[in-house]
């Protein structure tokens, strides 16, 4: 399905910008082991339970989110990206902007690249986006 875990990341913000559940599923790898750990620090696991979280997230109303400046590793059948969101979510009180640090994981599978793991954290408040550093050229 994705040839890339670049391109898999790619539909995966795409769907979720469309508010498209059905293209949010299909980045996800058929297995009920995947985990979503959000903002708030729930643990989501299995397809049925993450699909119901992101309804839940659809039906709070629309949310544009922007990833940038990822840094990733990339083997043969796994890969692992880490990058900076923001998003900006319209409420009853106006619009609520927060950072994240995103870390996705993906695997390689017969239908090709698929994400098993999004885990987002509150990044701290600085008024805005963080200060972008250098990615490393060895990652530990």
């Amino acid at each position: 399905m994705f040839a890339t875990p670049d391109e898999a990341e790619h539909a995966f913000y795409e769907a979720l910008t469309r508010q498209d559940i059905s293209g949010v599923m299909q980045v996800w790898a058929d297995d009920e082991e995947i985990i979503c750990i959000s903002p708030n620090g729930s643990r989501i696991i299995g397809q049925t339970a993450v699909l119901q979280a992101m309804r839940e997230l659809f039906r709070r109303g629309a949310v544009s989110l922007r990833p940038v400046r990822c840094a990733a590793t990339l083997n043969m059948m796994s890969a692992v990206h880490v990058l900076v969101e923001q998003t900006t979510e319209r409420s009853s009180v106006g619009l609520k902007i927060a950072t994240h640090h995103v870390t996705h994981v993906f695997h390689k599978g017969p239908t090709g690249w698929r994400l098993v793991l999004h885990h987002a954290s509150l990044a701290p408040d600085t008024g805005g986006l963080l200060p972008l550093h250098e990615i490393p050229d060895i990652v530990h």
